[in-house]
């Protein structure tokens, strides 16, 4: 039995590559240039999973045997029993981790669905402020930012797709051994502005958790 082990945003990647070799099968006429296509796609999904058993190897080297546009989307399906969930939260952890913010508007964590979610992201319009939600290093972190909205699409730095974007900018904790009482560092990115559709994109996680980190340490 294999236990789920796809993270969201490797579940994305996946399908960013399987669609990519779909497309190949369906306009490109040189076999050759099919197979670079195949090969690539089956090398980059294993070089997402360094440490992949022989068994859940076998499920990503299935991917150089798809040809017909029905294999695809059924191969998709396949791995979806296998996609691990993001960490279930209550209203009183969240609380917990933004003891500071009075009034604290909460998501709506009963639409949620944890399987498709790489971090829980959602807006105060009343005070514009941003919350988002990750688990670095096993341990489940919030940080808050101003969310000014950029009223047009662009590259959004987390899933790196043009999407409506805002303007998320926080202030890191830590400070220099000799900094003033009144010293602060501001740390802003562009972010979608919708986090549902930027889990539905987001296929690789080093940008968000060094944004985090560079926040937190």
């Amino acid at each position: 039995m294999v236990n789920p082990f796809i993270r969201n945003h490797q579940y994305n990647m996946i399908k960013k590559q399987v669609k990519l070799l779909q497309n190949a099968c369906s306009t490109v006429s040189d076999p050759k240039v099919v197979e670079a296509v195949r090969t690539t796609a089956v090398t980059k999904v294993l070089d997402a999973f360094p440490e992949a058993t022989a068994l859940q190897k076998q499920y990503f080297e299935k991917i150089s045997t798809l040809n017909r546009t029905e294999d695809f989307q059924t191969y998709l399906q396949s791995l979806e029993p296998f996609l691990a969930e993001f960490e279930q939260v209550s209203s009183a952890q969240i609380k917990k981790l933004f003891p500071k913010v009075k009034k604290l508007k909460l998501p709506d964590l009963d639409v949620l669905d944890y399987k498709y979610t790489t971090y829980i992201g959602w807006t105060d319009i009343a005070t514009n402020k941003m919350f988002l939600l990750y688990n670095l290093d096993g341990k489940l972190v919030g940080i808050e930012g101003k969310f000014t909205r950029a009223n047009k699409k662009s590259t959004c730095c987390l899933c790196n797709r043009h999407e409506e974007v805002a303007l998320f900018s926080a202030i890191a904790k830590s400070k220099p051994a000799n900094a003033s009482p009144d010293y602060y560092k501001a740390i802003g990115n562009y972010m979608c502005v919708s986090s549902d559709i930027c889990n539905k994109n987001i296929s690789d996680v080093e940008v968000l958790e060094k944004f985090i980190r560079n926040l937190l340490e």
